[in-house]
């Protein structure tokens, strides 16, 4: 996986900082989650990530290698991807606002990195991609992040 360090130090510093300067009311170019919506869809899956939520992989295990190759790949997820542990209709939000929502997911991202930097190896089942070191993770994020920042406009 190319650039490791840079996706991490993205994930870190700057993927909170482009959802910060996003206006909450901008329109998705695609799905039907709104601003806060979405960010608080990458809390959840932050939260798989760090170990927060556990799941069991839904992905048949002749699949995973196919699933693993793409997550290792610079291909970008594709828009509307369907999700089949999502609803048809998002849940309404959590927080109260954006910057709670943000806050929220700030937490989650730390976690996620304090996790890994005090167990070294750590692996966590992905529902879709299956067990996942921290390279895995960080490639699985980082692309999961620059997904929905497109989905609202924002290019990274």
């Amino acid at each position: 996986m190319e650039n490791l360090g840079q996706k991490a130090d993205f994930l870190r510093s700057e993927f909170t900082k482009k959802l910060s300067e996003l206006d909450e009311h901008t329109p998705p170019k695609w799905g039907k989650m709104s601003v806060q919506q979405m960010i608080e869809h990458m809390s959840d899956y932050v939260r798989i990530a760090n170990g927060r939520t556990p799941m069991k992989t839904i992905t048949a295990e002749e699949n995973i290698p196919k699933m693993q190759a793409f997550l290792g790949s610079e291909k970008p997820m594709r828009e509307n991807t369907p999700n089949p542990l999502l609803p048809d209709v998002p849940p309404g939000a959590r927080h109260a606002t954006k910057e709670a929502a943000i806050a929220e997911l700030e937490g989650e991202i730390g976690h996620f990195f304090a996790v890994h930097e005090k167990e070294a190896g750590r692996a966590t089942p992905n529902p879709f991609f299956g067990t996942l070191d921290f390279d895995k993770q960080v490639q699985l994020l980082y692309k999961h992040s620059t997904h929905h920042l497109r989905q609202f406009g924002v290019e990274v």
